[in-house]
């Protein structure tokens, strides 16, 4: 094998998408900032009982693992960066009021994702902590779908759905709670006949209602044959009630609604979205509700928040259009020095060609370029 070979599903990201890549990240940092969020930088790796703390079974497989050798215990590779954030609000900061954070940086997959995803994404995201209304929810959607429109895309489909459906049918239904995960798993895949056979000892009302659930996917008209086919709990009225909320909040967005899209159950405690753009079969963010998961670091506080992939998200956008610079042959004279420095405060790109090599870009379009004229540098268009 050559050397230079890299893993599967990572590899190097070149100039031109890097470009993206960035542009994107700050353009929607900087929107974070405007909305009062406050950048943080958890580290890459942590020990690994701190980093998967209330995260679940799935973020466990997702997780690299080493022995540190400084200390013989378990690190891991962080796949996620939401429980570190997470632990920064609960045990760092430690504020008793409203905290929004945002932060951006790379994670590791031990598998893809999906069919060509990386296992390496740079994922980007927004948090609210200490707040539990439907508030704090409508916030983070509105960042959410504010942030793609950042990036360019017009038309997304918001897709919403919540943990309190499937919680509050199995609540008084023992032998649907000993299935809970099994459930989980069963309703994201909709396999109807699976479902039949594991519920055949549940009550006659929770069966109907879990057997109702992979049918309620569509327009928002499902929250009102949902409120027609499911049991009139207390639980679900006010989660399809926060649904409904959130969908008129959704503004230019297509909504659609599926009660058995349960991604991320196992950690979130309410509303729950996600975002498809077109030319992606995999949602481009997800965000929701996840008031325990502090409750590991000793301080349980009411969150929700979302995270996207920007590699991904750059993937789909068009090249983009290289820069305009000026190109100045090489030299040290204090004239020529002068003029590039000046030119460069300004905000110019200036590319000062090596002696025997002309400039092979990718970023750049050398538009222009510096000549001395009559004892003075002055800029020319080319072509």
């Amino acid at each position: 094998m050559p050397n230079w070979l890299l893993p599967e599903n990572i590899a190097d990201v070149l100039p031109s998408e890097a470009r993206k890549i960035e542009e994107l990240r700050r353009v929607i940092l900087d929107n974070f900032h405007l909305y009062g969020y406050e950048l943080v930088m958890p580290p890459m790796l942590e020990y690994l009982d701190s980093l998967l703390a209330g995260a679940g079974h799935d973020m466990d497989l997702r997780t690299f693992k080493l022995v540190d050798q400084l200390s013989g215990r378990t690190l891991g590779l962080r796949a996620d960066m939401t429980t570190q954030v997470a632990r920064i609000d609960a045990h760092l900061l430690n504020r008793a009021s409203v905290t929004r954070l945002c932060y951006s940086g790379s994670v590791l997959h031990t598998r893809p994702n999906g069919l060509h995803a990386t296992r390496e994404p740079l994922q980007i995201g927004a948090e609210i902590y200490g707040h539990g209304g439907l508030e704090a929810d409508a916030e983070i959607q509105e960042l959410a779908l504010a942030s793609l429109a950042l990036a360019g895309f017009t038309q997304v489909r918001l897709d919403l759905c919540h943990v309190g459906v499937l919680r509050a049918i199995i609540e008084n239904d023992a032998n649907a709670q000993k299935d809970e995960s099994a459930l989980y798993t069963l309703l994201r895949a909709k396999d109807v006949p699976a479902l039949q056979e594991i519920t055949a000892a549940y009550s006659d009302e929770s069966r109907r209602a879990l057997l109702a659930l992979p049918s309620l996917y569509g327009d928002v008209t499902v929250l009102a044959r949902a409120r027609k086919e499911l049991p009139a709990l207390p639980g679900i009225t006010k989660a399809l009630d926060e649904l409904a909320a959130l969908a008129s909040l959704a503004g230019e967005a297509n909504v659609t609604i599926d009660l058995a899209d349960l991604g991320g159950y196992q950690y979130e405690s309410g509303a729950m979205f996600a975002i498809y753009v077109p030319g992606l079969p995999n949602a481009v963010a997800r965000g929701g509700r996840y008031d325990h998961v502090g409750e590991a670091f000793g301080r349980a506080r009411p969150a929700t928040g979302f995270s996207m992939d920007l590699r991904e998200l750059a993937r789909l956008l068009p090249v983009a259009e290289r820069k305009r610079a000026i190109r100045a042959p090489w030299g040290r004279e204090a004239a020529l020095r002068t003029k590039i420095v000046a030119l460069r405060k300004a905000g110019e790109v200036v590319i000062q060609s090596l002696p025997g090599y002309e400039n092979d870009q990718d970023e750049f379009e050398c538009d222009r370029v510096l000549v001395l004229e009559d004892g003075n540098w002055i800029i020319k268009n080319l072509g």
